[in-house]
């Protein structure tokens, strides 16, 4: 499958998320969510990699690479912390698209970090994001 597929089945993933959090996040606390949500991630990511084959790859993996990958790692817990938190206390029709803000600050760390270019289009696309965004939560 090509990159874009898995791209189009994380959007429709990510979608469902945030109704099934805030569901399930209703009557617990969020951290407690957080961890329950997880280890179910963890178990799930370990038992794909097995069944693939990809444990054999584990001891390759180079000191640069398991950094950044550990704060990969960190920065994807701050962000479930705070987005389980920010669903528990606003309604996901709200929470949702800042989150989606993700994407456009994305664009503009790789252009500065990584090099990236950043097109006409894509700077009018990270615009509209930032307008839909505002205007999806007023």
């Amino acid at each position: 499958m090509s990159w874009w597929v898995y791209a189009l089945i994380s959007a429709a993933a990510a979608s469902a998320t945030a109704i099934l959090a805030k569901v399930g996040v209703q009557g617990v606390p969020s951290n407690l969510a957080t961890a329950i949500r997880t280890v179910v991630i963890l178990v799930f990511a370990w038992g794909i990699a097995a069944a693939g084959g990809d444990l054999r790859g584990l001891g390759s993996v180079s000191r640069r690479s398991l950094l950044f990958l550990v704060l990969s790692g960190i920065a994807t817990g701050v962000s479930w912390l705070a987005y389980f938190r920010a669903l528990q206390l606003g309604p996901a029709s709200r929470v949702a698209p800042i989150d989606k803000l993700s994407l456009a600050l994305t664009i503009v760390l790789a252009a500065v970090f990584l090099k990236e270019p950043i097109s006409w289009r894509l700077g009018l696309g990270v615009a509209m994001i930032v307008g839909g965004t505002i205007l999806a939560i007023r």
